[in-house]
Order: structure tokens, then sequence, then C-alpha cells
């Protein structure tokens, strides 16, 4: 991708379409992928699919859903919407409930339909080791209708073990599954790392695969998920190429959450480390990732 297909009329840079949860406090969902985008010169459409006081990870709190009708309105109204065609990409997260997906579909549709470029990056939202953490039904969903339709997912290990329905212990088993169950190229998270203690993002694109690490984090704050997905958008749509889009946001990554650790931080202080999601210091360790050859999807 070239760096002109991240620009929108006029030659201004093209508005991200972003569509996952809000919270008041911290720095996920929305939260994060608004922050990231703008950081890096992207206007962001900010569309939330759920409204939360803080993540759920920190206990039990309120919950507003929107009415599905008023969420389809909602998004029917970006479809008709006259600056459209500003629109250079779209990136959804979680959803709150299953008839999202279809709204959601919906309006990646339109949107591609007014700018062939355009890009629809799913970051399918739904478990981690513990398994899910939304209903079968919307994980469903996201399978069925939404990550037929992208061009980039970015599943954590333990959501693309789901979609393949396997166990994935290894890299190459991840990369394997990841050949068969996404979009042309992949970004998975939470990959073991090539040395003991390591932990990384693998990046499936078509010809290549580009594995980047570093040292896990203990007790990390929520949020790292949906910053990567943010940032290798970003990147992208910078026209830089994959595998180092996918060092830089890994760098960024770590570099934010080793700081919000180091602080003692419940939450990604990314108001605080803004500088590190542009020009990030930290260094991880890149690689060529080699897999044997596999079948072609079907």
């Amino acid at each position: 991708m070239t760096g002109s297909q991240g620009e929108g009329r006029g030659g201004a840079r093209g508005a991200v379409i972003v569509i996952s949860s809000h919270v008041a406090r911290g720095s996920v969902g929305n939260r994060a992928c608004v922050f990231a985008l703008e950081t890096l010169g992207h206007p962001v459409w900010a569309v939330p699919t759920v409204m939360l006081p803080w993540h759920p990870g920190h206990g039990p709190a309120t919950r507003i859903l929107p009415p599905a009708e008023a969420f389809q309105a909602f998004l029917r109204d970006l479809e008709r919407a006259p600056w459209l065609g500003e629109v250079t990409a779209v990136l959804s997260g979680y959803l709150g409930e299953p008839s999202q997906a279809e709204a959601v579909a919906a309006l990646v549709r339109r949107v591609k339909a007014h700018n062939a470029d355009a890009l629809y990056l799913c970051d399918p939202v739904m478990g981690d080791a513990g398994g899910l953490y939304v209903p079968p039904e919307t994980a469903a969903a996201i399978q069925k209708t939404l990550l037929p339709l992208a061009d980039i997912a970015t599943p954590n290990r333990y959501e693309l073990a789901w979609l393949a329905e396997a166990e994935l212990d290894t890299p190459e088993a991840l990369a394997a599954a990841a050949r068969h169950a996404g979009p042309p190229t992949m970004m998975v998270t939470s990959v073991p790392g090539t040395l003991p203690g390591n932990i990384g993002n693998l990046l499936l694109s078509p010809g290549e695969a580009h594995l980047a690490e570093h040292r896990a984090i203990e007790n990390p704050a929520n949020g790292p998920g949906d910053l990567m997905a943010a940032l290798l958008l970003a990147w992208i749509l910078l026209g830089i190429a994959p595998a180092e889009a996918l060092r830089r946001a890994t760098a960024a990554t770590y570099e934010t959450l080793a700081r919000a650790a180091g602080r003692g931080a419940d939450e990604l202080m990314l108001e605080t480390d803004a500088a590190s999601l542009a020009s990030p210091a930290a260094m991880v360790k890149t690689s060529r990732f080699s897999m044997p050859d596999s079948p072609e999807r079907a």
C-alpha cells in the first residue's frame, strides 16, 4: 500500500472509523485505538459498541449497551454521510452483542464501495487464556460476518485457537492456522518468542511472515491488543511496509506497557507516553519467520 492510499480528499490524511468499546477510565478499546491513530496523524470517527465505567477486569460495573435498532441507525447515518469519501480504513474491535456484526459489515461494504483501496482491520476481541469472554453467539458473528470482509485481522493466540478449533502451542502451529483462518494479512499477538521468557507478535502477509518479540511483562496493563491493532493500521496507512509496521507497533506497545508497569499503573498511560507511540526507543527482536509450505486456503 502506498502512502497516497492513506489520504482523503484534497490530499489530507484519510479518516479511520473505529468501532469498539468505550470506557470512562482507562486506555482500552476505543480509548486506546483513537489515541494511537490520532497521535500518528489520522482523523478518527469513533463509534462505541458498549459503554463501561472501566475495564471489566477491574470488577463488575454498569454496562450500557445501545439498543440494536439505534446502533444500526447510527451506522446507517455514517453510511450516507457526505464525508464518507474521506474514510480510508475501518477498524472494529469489541462488540456488545451479535447483531452489531451485520451493522458493521454493512458500513464496511459501503466504505469500500466509495473507496476500493480502503482497508478493513478486524480485531476479533472475544477471549484470552481463560477462554471466551463474550457470548459464543457474538464470537460466531465475528467469525462468520466480519472476518470474511477483513483485509487484516489481529487475533491473539487464544482467539485464533478458538477460530481454528485447535490447540495452538507453537509459533509454527499458529502460523499454519493463521494461513487458513483469516484474511491475507493477519497479525497474531501473544505468540511465544524464540527465547525463553519472550513473547511476540507474528505477522503473516502474502509471501512472507515476520516475528517481533520482547521480554514478557508480568501482570501487564489492559489494552495492548487494542493498541497493537491501531498502531499496525496507522503505520500501514502511512505506507510503511508490513514488517516495519510490525516492528514499530510492537516496540511502541512494549515500551508503553513497560513504562506503565514501572510506575505501578493499573492502566496504560498513553497520555504520558504519547512520544513512545510515534518514536519508540525500545528494542525488539525481529526475524523473518520460516514455516513449511502449507496448502492454500480453500
